[in-house]
């Protein structure tokens, strides 16, 4: 009537509420994913190829195994290589607390000086067996020698952590934290028996 056009029976309103609904059922539609499989997608491995592939979620019994190998195969590479830098003073693959130009600094000023520390044990003994000695004289002596040992290692373990302070902050700054009781440790240790081997001789102080 009087030319006009028929438009559709909905609203705005109801157009928008119907597509909508027909968003909401295209959701319904599809399946819901369980919160596990969502989890899982969202799962992320860590550490090594081989334990990612023996965490990855449905691997088969013979993967897991075969990833188990391959990580200890890889660990015992590794151990190796450690074993390895520690009698050759590799930076590459030393331990964490070895690492670095402090504690290499620390290690080689501390291999060439002459410590108390490493004489404790062997001294030790010797009087210790020497007091085992059935003579009242030798007993005494034997005792007060021990106690000027100890003395002595204290009093040189200090002084040597002391020095030790101050040089390494002065050369590293804030790198140098804990290289004073590192190469303190170190000094009372028996040479021979040091980790990583001392790289230096006696008296080769590092410039």
């Amino acid at each position: 009537m009087f030319g006009r056009t028929k438009t559709s029976g909905k609203t705005p309103a109801a157009a928008a509420a119907t597509t909508d609904h027909e968003v909401r059922e295209g959701a319904k539609g599809r399946p819901t994913p369980k919160r596990r499989e969502a989890e899982q997608r969202n799962r992320r491995p860590l550490g090594s190829p081989a334990r990612a592939a023996a965490v990855r979620p449905g691997a088969s019994k013979e993967e897991k195994k075969a990833a188990r190998e391959a990580e200890r195969k890889v660990f015992a590479e590794e151990r190796a290589l450690q074993r390895q830098a520690l009698g050759t003073g590799d930076e590459r693959y030393l331990p964490v607390r070895d690492k670095g130009g402090a504690k290499r600094f620390t290690r080689d000023y501390v291999d060439a000086r002459r410590n108390a520390g490493e004489l404790f044990i062997p001294v030790a003994m010797v009087i210790l067996l020497s007091s085992l000695i059935p003579v009242a004289v030798v007993v005494r002596a034997s005792l007060v020698a021990l106690y000027a040992l100890v003395l002595w290692v204290i009093v040189d373990s200090f002084l040597l952590r002391r020095k030790l302070n101050r040089i390494t902050v002065d050369r590293f700054g804030d790198k140098a934290t804990g290289c004073a009781t590192y190469g303190m440790m170190r000094a009372l240790q028996i040479r021979r028996t040091r980790l990583p081997k001392p790289q230096v001789k006696r008296g080769e102080f590092p410039v």
